[in-house]
């Protein structure tokens, strides 16, 4: 490579607002894509049986997040806590990692446009990206009169976590994800009768993230030397979700429970700094976020005195999420992009056997479908359609306390990324023009286990 060309590497004091754009647009596409993954660990005694009476079958007070309408047929005030430890492992195969150049800086002269191939990026690809994770949740339900009855919950509805090792091959679209959004909902419900019964609640939501994306300095593309770009930003927003249950005989509960979208508008702040430490770039910027509506319904027949089974459907819509769009500390747009998430649907059946007065045991089986595309997937979320397995058992050594064991093995369809982008090399001696990028493409293999543990105690 020619001398006219090292004059014209990277400077990382004369970052341009293109340079700006694609690292904010990048940290807050998988703060979106983030949303495209609800979380489903807010009962540890439904886990047991895959979820699938989430919004019908009436175990603790964890189905004031199930179905509203459900604390009104609790006999009487209970608290159920819980959580489940998530344990991902991700497998990466066909690598493919490679940086360019324009070919008119190659040479010593202006650009042109066309890119010309440099070699692999250097670095590795371990996989295993999602550290373990504690999900916690927390429930309250206590019956006012014999028809009305009050609850609340604190729970985890939406998140996302990966971690990259520092030198990820695909580091430049995508190395670090944090975000979490934490739900708290008070909660009525009224029974009509021994059939019907009626339930809303007002959901206070917050979302916090951090996500770090990297930035080549030289056309080595050395992780060394890499400019180290992020946005932190968060939120807070309101939503509601309403359910009804239907039992038209004594052994048949059908249960609907409807969640509403929520939207936020997420303020956050933006640095690029070096590897000595020194920002070289900062800003503010904005992206406004919804995330979707969903549908539950689900079916609870009790087949004999001990056995009960259990089918559920979900639906979600995430075809509302069509782009990202977002904003400047000006309030100019910076970058739009689609995204083109379709509506996803989740189905569950599963059952619970009375072994004795104080054993039940409980298994599951779910297929969970990903709103996600080929064309749109990335190393924040490279994800596809789950299968999930699930095992449980709920012990009452006493009337008033009930332990809750559960374990789900959940396997993915194994999925590819493919990613490129030519905007990621600016020079300084070109007025900022890019003049470099990369391409990353893996396939790759997820699959996880998750432990659950709960207590309810009755009052």
């Amino acid at each position: 490579m020619n001398n006219t060309f090292k004059n014209n590497k990277v400077k990382s004091n004369k970052f341009n607002k293109l340079t700006l754009a694609a690292a904010i647009t990048a940290a807050f596409a998988s703060q979106a894509h983030a949303g495209g993954y609800q979380i489903n660990e807010q009962s540890v005694s439904g886990q047991g049986y895959g979820h699938a009476g989430r919004s019908s079958n009436i175990n603790d007070a964890s189905i004031v997040y199930g179905n509203p309408a459900g604390m009104s047929f609790l006999d009487r005030a209970q608290i159920t806590v819980g959580g489940t430890y998530l344990n991902v492992n991700t497998d990466l195969s066909n690598v493919e990692a490679t940086r360019n150049i324009d070919s008119g800086v190659a040479l010593g002269g202006a650009p042109n446009g066309n890119q010309i191939p440099l070699g692999s990026i250097p670095g590795g690809n371990d996989g295993d990206m999602v550290p373990g994770t504690f999900i916690p949740f927390a429930f309250y339900a206590q019956p006012v009169t014999d028809q009305l009855a009050f609850g609340f919950g604190v729970y985890a509805p939406f998140g996302s976590k990966t971690e990259y090792e520092d030198d990820f091959q695909g580091r430049y679209f995508g190395d670090y994800t944090e975000v979490t959004v934490v739900s708290a909902q008070p909660t009525v419900s009224y029974r009509f009768n021994d059939q019907w019964a009626v339930g809303a609640g007002v959901t206070y939501n917050r979302v916090e993230g951090e996500l770090r994306r990297q930035l080549p300095s030289s056309p080595a593309f050395d992780a060394a030397g890499d400019i180290d770009s992020r946005v932190e930003g968060d939120d807070e927003a309101w939503g509601y979700n309403l359910g009804v249950i239907y039992r038209p005989v004594a052994e048949t509960t059908l249960g609907l429970t409807y969640r509403s979208k929520v939207d936020y508008n997420l303020e956050g702040s933006f640095s690029a700094t070096d590897p000595m430490g020194n920002v070289v770039r900062a800003d503010s910027a904005s992206l406004n976020l919804t995330t979707p509506e969903t549908v539950n319904l689900s079916l609870t027949q009790q087949m004999t005195d001990r056995l009960k089974l259990m089918f559920g459907a979900s639906w979600v819509r995430w075809s509302q999420f069509d782009e990202i769009l977002v904003r400047g500390s000006q309030g100019d747009q910076i970058t739009q992009e689609p995204q083109n998430y379709s509506n996803a649907w989740a189905f569950a059946t599963g059952g619970e056997y009375q072994l004795t007065p104080t054993l039940a045991l409980r298994a599951g089986v779910s297929l969970d479908f990903t709103p996600t595309n080929d064309e749109d997937r990335s190393v924040r979320i490279p994800s596809d359609d789950r299968r999930i397995f699930s095992l449980g058992a709920g012990w009452s050594p006493t009337p008033d306390m009930t332990l809750d064991f559960a374990y789900s093995y959940l396997t993915e369809r194994g999925t590819f990324v493919e990613q490129e982008r030519n905007d990621l090399l600016a020079s300084a001696a070109t007025g900022g023009a890019a003049i470099g990028g990369a391409n990353y493409s893996a396939d790759y293999k997820n699959e996880a286990h998750g432990f659950g543990a709960q207590l309810t105690y009755r009052f």
